[in-house]
């Protein structure tokens, strides 16, 4: 009998596994195994998702709401989209302008392959969220990463992004609130940045607003295409994960010029075709919430910054650790490199962002994720979308863990 061929296509040997996920699913695997792991790698709001929402989605499977819906999602949820948007952001789409997917990352993944052609490069700035390079080499193009600095809230500078682009650059990623920096781009520099994408025809840009809506005071959210002439290069990507505590109902969408557009939904007929239409009943209740999502959100964002604030302060009394803190979103990305080079009885060299983790993992039993994930190995990324005694219980656990470490003379 002749063996089985047990190769695999170039393509997906190109791609690495996401990190933040294989973390959590590891920290699952112990605590199913009895060991009391904190999970602070999962960017996964604590909150049910606001009752009304709910409602929505069991409402729709009593009257057996439970069939096919159009490819590019239900007319009612895409025209609420449309009304979102032009309230809350300042641009102005059509339904037709706009594809709901089985959550934002399935938007970003197609808007990605119906704009890039093999050889193509895709800017990204550092640190950046786990799946995006990935997302580009799957398209085979290629991942041009920009050098950001914690002393510029790990914010774009527009001169980085001149020096890099190339006659192949054909999109620049920006998320903000950015995971995993919950840095927030003030418009002043977003218009710097439009100004230099206005001089290169070929160049598109993917603005990543999941985290729209988890913002702190006084840092406003500006959408990228609604700035002077943006609007025909930009793909918006956003969706009821974060903001509307939706991880598990998987929807997203994205909103752009209809050739773009129509591309993706050619993309998504062939993937998975529409999404649940259930989750896209509950979708429009959430929108209908009011504006930036009305009182349920604002409790979550309170909770958020009541943590943020916590984590802020109580790491920044820790010898050797740097930070920005947060604008938006729920994510704390530490800079631990103070500690690298340090031996630890019976677990090694902690040498590298990969190794921290490891340790902290192992000795304080708190799941984080490595930094070097996000392109900067520096840092780890903590997730504080857990409740406050759970926060409270981790940073203790890591504290003791470091005051474990000996670091060298």
């Amino acid at each position: 009998m002749s063996s089985v061929d047990t190769s695999l296509s170039p393509r997906v040997n190109s791609i690495k596994p996401s990190r933040s996920v294989t973390v959590a699913d590891q920290a699952s695997a112990l605590i199913q195994a009895g060991v009391p792991i904190i999970k602070l790698s999962t960017g996964e709001p604590d909150f049910n998702t606001p009752a009304a929402i709910a409602e929505a989605g069991i409402k729709a499977i009593r009257e057996g709401q439970t069939r096919y819906t159009q490819n590019a999602g239900i007319l009612e949820l895409r025209q609420a989209i449309c009304r979102k948007l032009k309230e809350e952001n300042e641009i102005s789409y059509t339904p037709d302008q706009i594809v709901v997917s089985n959550g934002a990352k399935q938007s970003i993944v197609q808007a990605v392959l119906a704009v890039c052609s093999p050889g193509d490069e895709v800017l990204i700035p550092a640190p950046f969220w786990v799946s995006y390079p990935e997302i580009a080499r799957l398209a085979d193009a290629a991942p041009v990463i920009l050098s950001t600095r914690i002393e510029d809230n790990f914010l774009l500078d527009p001169k980085v992004l001149e020096s890099k682009l190339t006659e192949k650059s054909r999109l620049l990623i920006l998320c903000s609130p950015c995971n995993p920096t919950g840095s927030v781009y003030p418009k002043k520099l977003l218009e710097e940045i439009a100004q230099i994408v206005a001089k290169h025809p070929r160049l598109l840009v993917l603005s990543d607003e999941i985290y729209e809506h988890i913002m702190y005071a006084p840092a406003t959210h500006t959408s990228f295409a609604s700035l002077p002439d943006m609007w025909e290069r930009t793909l918006t990507i956003n969706g009821f994960s974060k903001c509307f505590a939706m991880t598990g109902w998987r929807l997203g969408y994205l909103a752009g010029p209809s050739h773009f557009v129509a591309a993706c939904g050619k993309l998504q007929s062939q993937f998975t075709s529409s999404a649940s239409n259930i989750s896209q009943k509950a979708a429009v209740a959430a929108l209908g919430l009011g504006h930036a999502g009305g009182e349920a959100v604002a409790t979550m964002v309170k909770a958020f910054r009541e943590r943020r604030d916590f984590l802020v302060r109580s790491f920044g009394e820790l010898e050797g650790v740097k930070m920005l803190e947060p604008q938006g979103a729920f994510y704390l990305f530490l800079d631990f490199s103070f500690y690298y080079g340090s031996e630890v009885e019976e677990f090694g060299k902690i040498d590298d962002s990969e190794s921290f983790c490891g340790y902290l993992l192992e000795k304080a039993q708190v799941a984080t994720v490595p930094g070097s994930a996000f392109g900067e190995d520096k840092g780890l990324r903590i997730s504080y979308s857990s409740s406050l005694d759970t926060l409270k219980a981790a940073f203790e656990s890591i504290k003791k863990s470091l005051l474990l470490l000996k670091r060298p003379a």
